[in-house]
């Protein structure tokens, strides 16, 4: 294989794996931009993915089953709201015990539904013309998802609606001082309460992205981390969704090299690399605030309550 089959292989697959992780990621850059850490991603997908395929498969709509993924990932994440922004519980404490339920409720649910194919996966799709490019076409426009270019389309949207528009002014000074913007008369609650709904939809179209084409069947734990990963990704990328997308795709690479490698490489090795990066990069910027240089949301993680300096 020449290093043009290789190079386009590669991409290919890292977009297609890295899918999910880019529709993750840019919840979580929402949610953590309101200054709430949602560290339920995991479980949101996980909902996500068994609530995707059993509704597909029931209907053998896939369409529908991604919507519903969603519906059941903005659910889960209202429950992480209602904890952490009424009740003003430890944000992380909250995340980690949705994880647990999401994956132990999907296991619970799942079990009836354990290894079977899906009967009408989301089908690929190949761009007219654009698919004819040299290199490109092939690596871009040929057999990829439906979802992966919405998620494209959609990194570009929240960038803008984020750095370009009074809502994204909002959003970032919630994050950033969520008393100030109290003080302004912004509704923090509220602000809060959409940026987590919005990351755990976002989560779950990206469980049913697993589920409905990927690998178009259910697996107990089909996650696999990812949702993990989508954490460490958030800080990479410095919060911003276009950079989300080259973040999604460089560990949708090393997870495909992972593979590919492996007649050089041990196996057990490979299969180390995506989750490896992922706590370099979470140790990198846990050394010297190295976190706020990047751009970390002031306020992320801190409870606000009215009237509280």
């Amino acid at each position: 294989m020449g290093w043009e089959e290789w190079l386009i292989s590669t991409i290919a697959r890292a977009l297609a794996y890295g899918t999910p992780l880019l529709w993750g990621t840019l919840g979580e850059v929402y949610a953590e931009r309101s200054g709430v850490v949602n560290l339920g991603v995991e479980g949101m997908m996980a909902i996500g993915a068994f609530s995707a395929f059993a509704v597909a498969q029931s209907t053998g709509n896939p369409g529908l089953g991604i919507l519903v993924a969603a519906v059941a990932g903005g659910g889960a994440a209202l429950i992480h709201a209602f904890l952490t922004v009424t009740l003003r519980a430890n944000q992380y404490v909250s995340g980690l015990a949705l994880t647990m339920f999401g994956l132990g409720l999907s296991g619970l649910l799942g079990r009836g539904w354990e290894g079977v194919p899906l009967k009408n996966p989301l089908p690929a799709i190949t761009v007219p013309y654009l698919a004819d490019i040299p290199i490109l076409g092939p690596m871009l426009f040929q057999n990829q998802s439906i979802i992966t270019y919405l998620g494209l389309v959609l990194a570009v949207v929240l960038w803008v609606l984020l750095y370009r528009t009074r809502w994204g002014i909002t959003l970032r000074s919630v994050g950033e001082s969520p008393a100030t913007a109290d003080a302004l008369g912004v509704n923090v609650y509220l602000v809060r309460y959409l940026a987590v709904i919005l990351g755990g939809v976002l989560a779950g179209v990206a469980g049913g992205y697993l589920s409905v084409e990927y690998r178009p069947s259910w697996t107990e734990g089909m996650t696999g981390g990812m949702g993990w990963i989508v954490i460490a990704l958030t800080i990479f990328v410095a919060w911003d969704p276009v950079q989300a997308i080259g973040g999604a795709v460089l560990f949708g690479a090393l997870y495909h090299l992972s593979y590919r490698l492996q007649p050089w490489v041990a196996p057990e090795l490979l299969k180390l690399m995506p989750y490896a990066a992922a706590i370099i990069v979470l140790a990198f910027v846990g050394l010297g605030g190295a976190q706020r240089r990047r751009g970390a949301p002031g306020a992320l993680g801190v409870p606000y309550a009215r009237g509280e300096k």
